[in-house]
């Protein structure tokens, strides 16, 4: 009860990415597919890695971390959605959506902070081939990613314990088929001056710093790269971090677009 008093909202409502039925049916489609194919691609890169003793190397241990943390990003938001189409609701109760908010954050972060260490891996692979394994040593590789999952969890839970700190009064209707945080800001009918602050100090450092690590590691990269006497010595070189570089300008570019601006002027 004192919950229901502080928030006056139970429940939010999911809207969705479109209003018209029609454009849901098809979204549902496309949502279950990659879904499906997130799921099933990832997997095999876990059990792959795990099974070939070939593959016993830092990049594919970090890349085995990156599927599992691509696993649980996609399965924390497009299930409740998925069930919601099929049950005929848009409603996720406060309690789930503030769950929703919390794994939210920490799997963005962990994406992001993988991908720096693959850079960085990277890195170490093609400027300084013979020092590789002192560098990459195996325990440093699970204190990187233990240091992580740390990291990401303490912010996340300073986002969420401000955000379930809001007062939400009579409007609950969230435009986004998840509990994106942002959206759920606007909603607050409290000061939010607190919450934007934590947004754009340790949301940006936690955002900046693996982007920094990753363009630093790759001007090392690529000006090591153009001092190579052949161009075959050159293309063998950037094929090594040709698929890395697509992910992470995906990534960064998705986040640029939609989060890079004051939670006042979000849309969807």
């Amino acid at each position: 009860m004192g919950r229901d008093n502080q928030t006056g909202v139970t429940e939010f409502i999911l809207l969705g990415l479109s209003g018209q039925s029609e454009q849901e049916k098809v979204l549902f489609g496309l949502f279950l597919w990659m879904y499906l194919v997130t799921l099933i691609g990832n997997f095999l890169i876990v059990f792959a890695t795990n099974c070939d003793s070939h593959l016993q190397t830092p990049m594919y241990f970090f890349l085995a971390n990156l599927s599992c943390v691509n696993i649980c990003f996609s399965s924390v938001t497009i299930p409740k959605m998925l069930v919601n189409h099929i049950l005929g609701s848009k409603s996720i109760s406060y309690m789930e959506c503030m769950t929703q908010i919390y794994f939210f954050i920490i799997f963005i972060n962990m994406d992001g902070f993988l991908l720096s260490v693959m850079a960085y891996d990277d890195y170490t692979a093609i400027c300084c081939p013979l020092h590789y394994t002192m560098i990459m040593r195996p325990k440093l590789c699970v204190l990187l990613v233990a240091a992580f999952r740390v990291s990401t969890n303490v912010h996340a839970l300073l986002h969420t314990l401000l955000m379930v700190q809001l007062t939400f009064c009579s409007n609950n209707a969230v435009y986004h088929f998840f509990c994106d945080p942002y959206p759920i800001l606007k909603l607050s009918c409290s000061n939010t001056f607190i919450n934007d602050l934590m947004v754009f100090t340790v949301g940006g450092l936690v955002f900046m710093t693996p982007f920094t690590c990753i363009i630093i590691s790759y001007d090392y990269i690529f000006s090591n790269v153009l001092k190579l006497p052949s161009a075959h010595g050159i293309r063998k070189a950037l094929s090594t971090c040709r698929s890395h570089l697509t992910v992470v300008s995906l990534f960064y570019g998705a986040i640029l677009g939609v989060y890079m601006h004051p939670s006042s002027s979000y849309s969807v």
